[in-house]
């Protein structure tokens, strides 16, 4: 795999990873998700909290890592992809697919025949990039996004995969 004139490497995450995922976490969210979530959802999605939402996924983590640096991360729960990022330097080079790949892998890895992801309905950018990787957008539902007060319906669409 290579990115441009380097190389880049998949890997599951390692503790000291956590903060270099959640600075693209929190950057990236922000991108497709800023005017898309109820405001309820942006005002506990601080700094802090991505911090300790990566340390925490750990264990479900994979990175992309270009020159000793953590270029991207998926996260991956049972048949969910549920976390796909990737900084913003390296956005078109190739690890948003390799990611997106790794991550139909695991979870045929995991014993699912297919798998799916939520991406924000107002997410266009982050739409056509899944269609373009072969995902299926089976239509809007609410996801219910995981908060310490309980879940928040954010308005998604479901793209799926046979994996």
């Amino acid at each position: 795999m290579t990115e441009e004139d380097g190389a880049f490497a998949l890997r599951p995450a390692r503790a000291d990873d956590a903060a270099a995922v959640a600075a693209i976490w929190r950057d990236g969210w922000r991108d497709g998700h800023l005017g898309h979530v109820p405001e309820e959802l942006v005002a506990i999605r601080t700094a802090e909290s991505f911090g300790v939402r990566a340390a925490q996924r750990v264990a479900e983590t994979t990175v992309a890592e270009v020159d000793g640096a953590v270029a991207g991360f998926i996260v991956v729960h049972g048949d969910e992809v549920e976390q796909v990022y990737v900084g913003a330097a390296h956005r078109g080079s190739g690890v948003a697919g390799a990611l997106l790949a790794e991550a139909a892998r695991q979870v045929g890895a995991n014993g699912h025949a297919r798998a799916w992801l939520a991406v924000a309905a107002g997410n266009a950018r982050a739409r056509r990039f899944y269609a373009r990787e072969g995902w299926t957008d089976e239509g809007a539902f609410d996801y219910p996004a995981h908060t310490s007060g309980g879940p928040v319906p954010v308005p998604c669409h479901r793209f799926a995969r046979q994996v």
